[in-house]
């Protein structure tokens, strides 16, 4: 769950921490005082897309900050981190981004810096973030396929991998089909195009790492008198006259003598002897290694011209020796295709025929598995929206194609998803038919509607944390309150954050927060107060009337805390 929240230089905002517990925390106040750009921070710590317009004016960069702590070792934002090269310890995980005023955006997590689509993608597992726009989601039938098998979980995930992995290879085959199959005249000209690169390379005639040992050899040649005299003047050092190696003969003999009379003095001698003769070794390899030092000016030419055809074979073949033999060998493997063209392309139909058939083979398993799920969708969904006062809706979750084995090769439906194209339809008048989402529901329907959805599924996701911006606009009364008591629990297994104007929904939080802005040396600021009870009644007095706190809208207000308590006692 999000137990702590920075946000500096943000919009309005100067400065402000927060700090976030369990259950359902409700965030209330005036039109504009702030309440969206708390959630708006929130969505851009999880990666949401960020501008210059939220740095406050006259500052260099917003920052802000989340901590995060994770309930179990097996929540998916371990495989995430371990992906990316994060390390959580202890369960906690932040979230940190500064969004400068060009716009740009540095993000970390854990103190390492990331890009903002890893940042997006470990955001994701922990931040749910629910606000008007997806009622437009959810109005586009696009999105209710990804729905019902996030629903499916483990099962339909298994399923879905089964049939990609098909659907892969398929594309693969295709398109070397397509390309093969492509105009003859078109062909021709890629098979003298690849015959030149191909025999260009092969006259070269290189060898693995040529080019590494040529530039050595280069070097040496380029540096001869320098190697020659330090090589010199070394060997001169261990074995003229009074050098190096007549003084160590000189140590070596007199110690020698002493060695039998003194056990320490003989490890002393075993140590001298040893140098001297290793010594004596290696002053005959620098012999033999200036020896046979012989300066080629006509060996460097041959060098050079060499290296500029690697060097030119580099800039149309690949960076390395290595790369350009890789790519030889591809080509070689083209060219040969292209020269049995023919005997290519009926090999390549008949696995496209073999692989299509077990594809839509997959695709049935596929579509069988979603169907399961779309009837316990369908009964989880009635049962949620029979809670919200729906009780006379239908709903259903249609496939608006049927595949079958038999489809074979006549099916152009196929696609990454497989051979289902699902909708939701819904009718809430009694009598009505069953007709797309789209265009039936009303706002306050698509509210519920989404609710229901967001209770389901807060259940498989893992998610720790879901915010609500606004979700219950279009309702009141009775349905107000189902409303309510439908996000307390959904904040029972995840950890809720609500921005509402509902107060039946501000008196069932564990925590209610009230923002307000006001104007401080010119400049306005918002601040955020945590309410005690009395303040609690106060601010839902002040929901319920608008304007007027009165002595009634007080009792209606304590009344509906009881209210919120004794259901979150039921519960």
């Amino acid at each position: 769950m999000l137990v702590e929240l920075s946000i500096k230089n943000f919009a309005i905002i100067e400065e402000l921490n927060l700090s976030f517990t369990n259950g359902l925390t409700v965030l209330t106040g005036e039109t504009g005082a702030g309440k969206s750009i708390i959630i708006d921070a929130i969505t851009l710590i999880a990666g949401g897309r960020g501008s210059s317009e939220f740095v406050r004016h006259g500052e260099a960069k917003a920052e802000l900050e989340g901590m995060f702590l994770i309930p179990s070792d097996d929540h998916p934002i371990y495989e995430k981190a371990l992906e990316f090269g994060i390390e959580v310890c202890e369960g906690a995980v932040i979230l940190r981004r500064d969004i400068s005023q060009n716009g740009k955006s540095i993000c970390r997590i854990n103190g390492k810096m990331v890009t903002i689509s890893v940042l997006r993608e470990i955001g994701g597992t922990l931040i749910d973030v629910h606000g008007q726009h997806e009622h437009q989601e959810l109005m586009d039938y696009h999105f209710h396929l990804p729905l019902l098998d996030q629903f499916g979980g483990e099962e339909i995930n298994r399923a879905h991998q089964q049939y990609e992995r098909i659907y892969e290879r398929y594309i693969s085959v295709q398109k070397q089909f397509n390309s093969l199959n492509q105009d003859e005249r078109e062909t021709v000209h890629r098979l003298d195009f690849l015959t030149f690169q191909y025999n260009e390379i092969q006259k070269a005639n290189l060898v693995l790492n040529e080019d590494e040992s040529l530039t050595e050899e280069k070097k040496k040649i380029n540096n001869f008198e320098k190697i020659y005299e330090g090589l010199q003047t070394a060997y001169q050092a261990l074995r003229g006259d009074q050098t190096a190696l007549d003084w160590l003969s000189v140590a070596m003999n007199n110690v020698n003598d002493l060695a039998d009379l003194d056990d320490d003095i003989k490890g002393i001698s075993d140590t001298i002897s040893n140098s001297y003769y290793l010594l004596e070794e290696t002053s005959l390899s620098i012999r033999n290694a200036f020896e046979m030092l012989e300066y080629d000016p006509e060996r460097l030419n041959t060098i050079e011209s060499r290296l500029n055809e690697i060097n030119g074979l580099k800039r149309k073949y690949g960076k390395t020796v290595e790369e350009i033999l890789e790519y030889y060998a591809e080509i070689e493997k083209e060219i040969e295709t292209l020269q049995n063209r023919e005997t290519h392309l009926v090999k390549l139909e008949k696995e496209l025929h073999s692989l299509k058939a077990d594809l839509l083979v997959e695709a049935v398993k596929l579509s069988e598995v979603r169907e399961k799920y779309a009837q316990i969708l369908t009964t989880s969904i009635l049962q949620e929206l029979k809670e919200l006062y729906m009780e006379k809706t239908k709903f259903e979750v249609m496939f608006l194609k049927k595949p079958s084995v038999s489809d074979e090769l006549n099916s152009p439906e196929i696609n990454r998803s497989g051979l289902d194209e699902v909708e939701f339809y819904i009718s809430t008048n009694p009598g009505e038919p069953l007709k797309p989402l789209a265009r039936t529901a009303s706002g306050g329907e698509l509210s519920r509607i989404m609710l229901a959805l967001k209770n389901i599924f807060s259940k498989h996701s893992g998610i720790t944390s879901i915010i609500f911006d606004e979700v219950d606009t279009g309702v009141s009364g009775r349905v107000a309150q189902s409303i309510a008591e439908k996000i307390y629990k959904v904040s029972v297994d995840s950890q809720v954050l609500c921005i509402s104007h509902l107060p039946q929904v501000a008196a069932m939080a564990d925590t209610h927060l009230f923002i307000q802005k006001e104007i401080i040396d010119g400049r306005t600021k918002t601040s955020v107060q945590p309410l005690e009870f009395d303040e609690k009644v106060k601010e839902i007095a002040r929901m319920i009337s608008g304007v007027e706190i009165t002595d009634v809208t007080k009792k209606h207000a304590e009344e509906l805390l009881e209210q919120g308590y004794n259901v979150k006692q039921d519960r």
